[in-house]
């Protein structure tokens, strides 16, 4: 049978010929889970008396949601999560290392694997040709242990991104577009392969944002197969030797095929309190903002921050604005140290947080006040998301939330990057 790329992997980590629909049990390569759920993974790992993890170089458990800590209660938390790995041999992610799923892209997932997560976003890791899916602490703690899990295959909805991106556009802009497309359920337990001659296109960092956000339209994994953009990437980490091809059948059965024409999009946000709640910029009315964020495993890489940086530069952010950048890992942070990026960030009058989450889960770093707005380059704009619900999250690409920092109100970064 002809199968689609999650369809591929599972059926080779199942060892059955495996379609939509079935249920199997997996071998995982990389299990994973972050200090907001790992003291619960560890505790029901403790509950089913094991004293042993079965992949200890591939079992990593990451402090980055509140890294550094802001209270003596999720300090110890984080040591509950250094103590268990310290006895199991479990990697440990440190405070100040990154976020989670940026530091699996660079350093642990390879093509073909399948990864699970104590965290939606885990998907994230599928631009790199992988299977990988968010879980309950429950299942991961199984994962650590045993690593296998049991699955449903999912059913595969292709999105075709076709045509030539418009100057202001960006990754962000198509992922949240999609997701406007098809809704926030519109690909509930469905895996999103993205294809298209546009997506041949995308660098890595633009594959890593929209995988990040399939879940947002409910999806199990978002997935792109691997090719040379992803040999490259892999070489760049130094772990070109995992590099595997991983592509879909020429007569793969799909649930769906969405077709999207890249010429069309205009720069893109999401008004509160939905993801799937997004218009073009152009039709938001000035909307007054008191907080802009760039960062997050969305949009906190090197190229994200350099794109901010180029439009702030010789700029000064707005004195009702206040603009907080956080990298998202050490490597990112350390390149643009070097490449002058954070000079730029912190002369524009930005403040810099260490590598990590920041105010993105609403725990420290951020948190905004009563009816404050606050346009934001993470995933999702929930009510209460960045720790008020009586606060108002957008979410757009870091082109418009640099311009946007700058101007005051949200505003259309073509308005910049046409001059």
């Amino acid at each position: 049978m002809e199968k689609t790329i999650s369809e591929k992997i599972i059926s080779r980590h199942s060892g059955r010929d495996a379609g939509a629909g079935d249920i199997v049990v997996v071998n995982i390569d990389v299990v994973m889970a972050q200090d907001g759920t790992g003291p619960l993974a560890v505790s029901q790992i403790e509950k089913m008396e094991f004293d042993k993890i079965k992949n200890s170089s591939k079992s990593i458990f990451f402090i980055d949601h509140a890294a550094p800590s802001p209270k003596k209660e999720l300090s110890n938390t984080h040591k509950v999560l250094r103590e268990f790995s310290k006895k199991t041999g479990a990697a440990i992610s440190e405070v100040g290392k990154g976020v989670c799923h940026q530091i699996l892209i660079e350093s642990y997932t390879c093509p073909g694997d399948i990864v699970i997560g104590a965290d939606s976003h885990t998907c994230t890791s599928g631009a790199l040709g992988a299977f990988a899916t968010g879980m309950g602490s429950t299942d991961i703690a199984v994962g650590f242990v045993l690593a296998k899990t049991w699955l449903m295959v999912p059913e595969t909805v292709k999105v075709n991104f076709n045509g030539k991106l418009n100057s202001g556009v960006y990754a962000k802009d198509l992922i949240i577009y999609l997701i406007s497309k098809i809704t926030s359920d519109g690909a509930t337990y469905k895996a999103i392969e993205f294809a298209g001659e546009a997506s041949d296109g995308f660098s890595m960092d633009d594959r890593f944002t929209i995988s990040n956000m399939a879940v947002e339209a409910g999806a199990k994994t978002g997935i792109f197969n691997s090719d040379e953009v992803t040999r490259k990437y892999l070489k760049k980490q130094g772990r070109e030797n995992c590099y595997r091809e991983v592509t879909a059948d020429g007569g793969a059965k799909y649930e769906n095929v969405v077709d999207i024409d890249c010429c069309s999009i205009e720069p893109m946000v999401s008004r509160p309190h939905t993801v799937d709640n997004a218009v073009p910029i152009s039709k938001l009315d000035k909307t007054k903002i008191d907080q802009v964020f760039i960062g997050t495993c969305t949009n906190g890489r090197l190229s994200d921050l350099k794109i901010a940086a180029d439009i702030l530069k010789g700029r000064e952010v707005a004195s009702s604005v206040r603009l907080i950048v956080a990298p998202a890992s050490r490597n990112v942070f350390v390149k643009a140290l070097d490449e002058g990026i954070i000079k730029t960030l912190v002369e524009s009058g930005a403040a810099i947080l260490p590598p990590g989450c920041g105010p993105c889960v609403g725990v420290h770093q951020g948190v905004l006040g009563d009816d404050e707005v606050c346009l934001s380059t993470q995933n999702r704009n929930f009510k209460g998301r960045m720790g008020n619900p009586n606060s108002f999250i957008y979410l757009s690409s870091p082109a418009a939330a640099a311009w946007s920092a700058v101007k005051g109100y949200i505003a259309d970064p073509r308005e910049v990057l046409s001059k």
